[in-house]
């Protein structure tokens, strides 16, 4: 359906709330935007998990300019009132609707998104509930593996490490968090070889109030052994903190505590 600037609320925030909605930007003497037109067209026709609604920005800039369209074909996916995914230009049918399976919510992606929020939130219980149908139907999901290889890494290192150590993962942001559980895991799991050195028996405590989850304690102890001996058990204690600030998060009140006096004692 054709929306207006006056209609667009309703039309597109609102009716985004029941069902994601994608809005085609787009002008009757646009050459790309007849070739898209009709591939959104059938696309809407034969899928019933989102509504097409088109914008002539010719006619309704306004709105155009409020979403930052510069070039048309403008493709913007609005989920819950704002916009979850965008591309330009006319796309391919395949493209398209392999665009639409990436970026279109599902119940999966829902739960994922909650478990993610249960996290950062402390609520750990909830978040493996939510996680673990997916994880058990789904082996190779990325993000839910990660999610709750999080979840039980100190739990359950070792269940946490083989949760990651297979996944292909191409986010930066991912990979991060991927080497985080493994280093934790490792350090959770095996008994170093040190030597008898006050900096070892710094390590010992560390990896001691890490396994008791005593975060500021095991990172004001790791921070002590990157001052004194950055080269004990293969830098572990450097190892330990980024791995540590990577799945808290910038946040966790362990994380702002410890953080600065980190980065000084690389230096």
């Amino acid at each position: 359906m054709e929306t207006t600037a006056t209609d667009f609320a309703t039309d597109v925030i609102e009716a985004s709330r029941t069902t994601p909605v994608l809005v085609d930007f787009w002008a009757p003497w646009c050459g790309p935007c007849r070739q898209l037109g009709p591939t959104l067209e059938q696309l809407d026709a034969e899928r019933d998990d989102w509504t097409l609604v088109k914008l002539n920005v010719d006619e309704h800039n306004n709105v155009a300019r409020q979403y930052g369209v510069r070039g048309i074909p403008a493709v913007k996916l609005f989920v819950d009132g704002t916009v979850a995914a965008e591309f330009t230009g006319a796309l391919p049918r395949h493209a398209v609707d392999q665009w639409l399976d990436e970026h279109l919510p599902t119940p999966e992606k829902k739960a994922i998104g909650q478990a993610r929020t249960a996290l950062d939130e402390g609520r750990r219980d909830d978040a493996i509930a939510l996680l673990e149908p997916i994880v058990a139907e789904d082996a190779s999901e990325p993000e839910a593996n990660l999610l709750m290889s999080t979840a039980i890494v100190f739990e359950d290192p070792e269940r946490a490490a083989s949760l990651v150590e297979s996944l292909d993962i191409a986010a930066p942001d991912l990979r991060q968090q991927r080497e985080a559980v493994q280093t934790l895991s490792r350090l959770l799991t095996d008994t170093p070889d040190l030597p008898d050195t006050e900096a070892a028996a710094t390590y010992q405590e560390a990896l001691a109030a890490l396994r008791d989850t005593c975060f500021d304690d095991a990172l004001s102890q790791f921070i002590d052994v990157v001052r004194t001996d950055r080269d004990l058990d293969d830098d572990g204690a450097r190892k330990a903190c980024v791995a540590l600030f990577t799945l808290l998060g910038p946040e966790h009140p362990a994380t702002k505590a410890h953080r600065r006096a980190f980065d000084t004692s690389l230096y």
